[in-house]
C-alpha cells in the first residue's frame, strides 16, 4: 500500500514548483509574493497619479509637466503660490487621513476578525470628533497657531482615546474559552451602541453653540479638506507614522492574533496586551486623522476589505490597506472638485460610495450564516 510519500518524480516537482521563493537580508527572511508585489507597485503609480492630478487640477489649471517644474523648485510666482500654499497641504492631507484610515481600519479588522470593526463603526471617530467640536464649537473654527496646531489634535485624540477605553472595559467579559477577555463580536456591539450616543452628544453641542460657531463645526462634521493647510497637517502624519512603526514592528504578532485564541496563546502572544497596544495605535491614527479632516465615513471599513480581495490574503494587509484608504480620499477629493457639479466634502462622496459597499458586506455575511 502506497505512502504519502511514494510519489513520482513528476508529483515532487509539481509540488516543488509551487513553493514560493525565500528573500533573507541580514537574519530576516521573507517570502517573495509575486502578485502581492504587483499589486502594491500598481497601487502606489495609482496614488502618485491622482496625487498629481489633485494638485494640477482647479480653477487655475496648471499642466502637470507644470508642476513637478514647481515641486522642483521651478515655475512663476504665482504657480508656486497656488501650489505650495493651498493645493499641496491639501492633497497631501488627503493621502495621509486616507492612509491613516485605512490602517487603523486593517488593524482593528484584523484583532477583532470582524469586517465591520472600523473606527467609524465602533464610535473612535464619534469620540474624536465630540472632543474636536468642544474646540471648533467654541471658537467658530477660528483658531491659528498653538490652538490649531495643538487643541483640536489634543481634543479629538482625548476624546477617541478615551471612547476606546470606555469601549474596551464595556466589552470585557468571559469569552468562550472561559477565560477572561475582549470579544471581538460583543465590543463590535457595544461600539455601535457608544457611537450612536456620541453622535446624539454631538448633535447637542452644536444646539448649544451660536449659529456660527455652529455652521462652521457642521462644514467640519461633514469630513471636509476646505481648511487644510500645513498645521493640521502635521498632527495626522505624527499619528500615522507612529501607527506604522507600531504595525511594522508587530507584524508576526498581528499575524498571529489572526488565528484562534488557542492557537494564539501557543504562539507566545499575550493576547489582551498585544490586542489593547494594537488597538491603541489604530485609536491615535483614526483620532488624528479625524481632527486633521473631520470624520470621513467607511475609508476604514472599506479599504481592508478591497485589500483583502485585491491581494488574496486570508487577513486584511496593513499596507496595502493603508495605499488603498489614500487612494480613496483622494479620489473622492479629485471627484468632488472636477466631475461633480457642486463641490462636496470628500466625507460626502466617500459615504456614498462606501455606504453600498457596507450593505454588501452586510448581505454576504448572511448569506454565509445561512449557509
Amino acid at each position: 500500500m502506497p505512502t504519502q510519500s511514494d510519489s513520482t518524480p513528476t508529483e515532487s516537482a509539481r509540488l516543488l514548483g509551487r513553493t514560493r521563493p525565500a528573500v533573507r537580508i541580514a537574519g530576516y527572511s521573507a517570502v517573495l509574493r509575486t502578485r502581492a508585489l504587483l499589486t502594491l507597485a500598481v497601487l502606489i503609480a495609482i496614488l502618485c497619479t491622482l496625487f498629481a492630478l489633485d494638485i494640477s487640477t482647479g480653477e487655475f489649471h496648471i499642466p502637470l509637466g507644470r508642476v513637478l517644474d514647481v515641486l522642483g523648485g521651478g515655475g512663476s510666482r504665482a504657480q508656486r503660490f497656488v501650489i505650495f500654499d493651498s493645493r499641496l497641504p491639501r492633497a497631501l492631507t488627503a493621502v495621509i487621513v486616507g492612509a491613516a484610515l485605512g490602517l487603523a481600519g486593517a488593524i482593528t479588522q484584523s484583532i477583532l476578525h470582524n469586517p465591520l470593526a472600523s473606527p467609524d463603526i465602533l464610535g473612535i471617530t464619534s469620540g474624536a470628533s465630540c472632543g474636536a467640536v468642544l474646540i471648533l464649537a467654541g471658537t467658530g473654527g477660528a483658531t491659528t497657531g498653538i490652538a490649531a496646531t495643538l487643541g483640536i489634535p489634543l481634543a479629538a485624540l482625548a476624546g477617541g482615546l478615551l471612547t476606546a477605553v470606555a469601549i474596551y472595559l464595556l466589552a470585557w467579559g468571559r469569552t468562550t474559552t472561559g477565560d477572561h477577555g475582549v470579544m471581538g463580536f460583543r465590543l463590535v456591539l457595544i461600539g455601535i451602541g457608544v457611537n450612536a450616543a456620541l453622535l446624539s452628544v454631538v448633535s447637542w453641542l452644536l444646539t448649544r453653540a451660536t449659529l456660527t460657531d455652529a455652521a462652521h463645526a457642521q462644514l467640519w462634521l461633514t469630513g471636509s479638506l476646505d481648511r487644510s493647510d500645513w498645521s493640521t497637517l502635521v498632527p495626522a502624519g505624527i499619528g500615522l507614522g507612529i501607527t506604522l512603526l507600531i504595525a511594522a514592528a508587530s507584524s508576526r504578532t498581528l499575524a498571529a492574533l489572526r488565528f484562534g485564541t488557542d492557537t494564539t496563546r501557543v504562539l507566545g502572544v499575550r493576547i489582551q496586551t498585544q490586542q489593547a497596544l494594537l488597538l491603541g495605535a489604530g485609536v491615535i491614527a483614526a483620532a488624528l486623522a479625524t481632527a486633521a479632516a473631520g470624520p470621513v465615513g467607511f475609508v476604514g471599513l472599506a479599504a481592508p476589505q478591497i485589500a483583502r480581495r485585491l491581494l488574496r490574503t486570508p487577513g486584511e494587509p496593513i499596507v496595502a490597506s493603508t495605499l488603498i484608504g489614500a487612494i480613496a480620499v483622494v479620489g473622492a477629493d479629485l471627484v468632488s472638485r472636477t466631475i461633480l457639479p457642486v463641490d462636496l466634502p470628500v466625507g460626502v462622496v466617500t459615504a456614498a460610495v462606501g455606504g453600498p459597499f457596507m450593505l454588501y458586506l452586510l448581505v454576504r455575511a448572511n448569506r454565509k450564516a445561512t449557509l
